[in-house]
């Protein structure tokens, strides 16, 4: 009995456009992914932590020319709202980053020595506003004196000041209301700090120095 020779199946040709449209899936997927990390990295850099090369010698012995901090900003960031007003993001003692008060394209790393109250002023709440007159018990005052420092009279210890750190300059009283702060450099011989340009605003500061991550032999965490 003959049998029927079976003929082999024809292999289907590829679509024509087929490689085309997973090649732009692909690169559609990959610019996705791109645009996604870019939103992640400035967001991150924005709000939450961003790197910040020291410069100069005003806080010797304890950051030096050329090393490279990070600066840990959503605490702060946050505490500027409403929500989180119960947040106590900078103490005295951090180190922080701030923008200089007088130039709009220069920033500095300085040491918080005072800080003003966190309440905010007193007032009588009348039919239209409220009066914003600065209750005078809640100013904190700061004393600079034959290279000493007081707030409130009372004489603050600072362990973290090289033996050569400490500068005889002429005395300085100064109030600080709420949201301001008093910051020196640790080297006061060289530092241009609170003791020129007086109090520095809530605004101006980006954030807490935390770590220094450069050079690597150097990698620790800050005080």
């Amino acid at each position: 009995m003959e049998t029927e020779e079976q003929q082999p199946t024809p292999t289907p040709e590829p679509e024509k456009g087929t490689d085309k449209q997973e090649l732009k899936r692909e690169v559609l997927d990959f610019v996705k992914l791109v645009v996604w990390f870019l939103i992640i990295f400035l967001g991150l850099r924005e709000y939450v932590i961003e790197g910040y090369e020291v410069q100069g010698e005003s806080m010797e012995p304890n950051l030096t020319d050329n090393e490279r901090i990070l600066v840990f900003k959503l605490p702060h960031e946050l505490s500027r709202f409403s929500l989180f007003s119960g947040i106590r993001a900078l103490e005295p003692g951090d180190i922080v980053v701030f923008d200089s008060p007088d130039s709009s394209d220069k920033r500095y790393v300085k040491r918080v020595i005072a800080m003003g109250p966190k309440e905010k002023v007193r007032g009588t709440v009348g039919a239209e506003s409220e009066d914003t007159e600065i209750d005078p018990s809640q100013q904190v005052l700061v004393t600079y004196e034959d290279g000493d420092v007081f707030v409130n009279n009372h004489k603050i210890e600072e362990d973290y000041l090289g033996s050569r750190s400490r500068r005889r300059d002429d005395p300085q009283r100064l109030l600080l209301d709420p949201g301001e702060y008093y910051v020196l450099g640790d080297n006061r011989a060289v530092s241009k700090d609170s003791r020129s340009f007086d109090a520095i605003a809530d605004g101006a500061i980006i954030g807490k120095a935390v770590i220094r991550f450069w050079p690597p032999s150097k990698i620790s965490l800050l005080r």
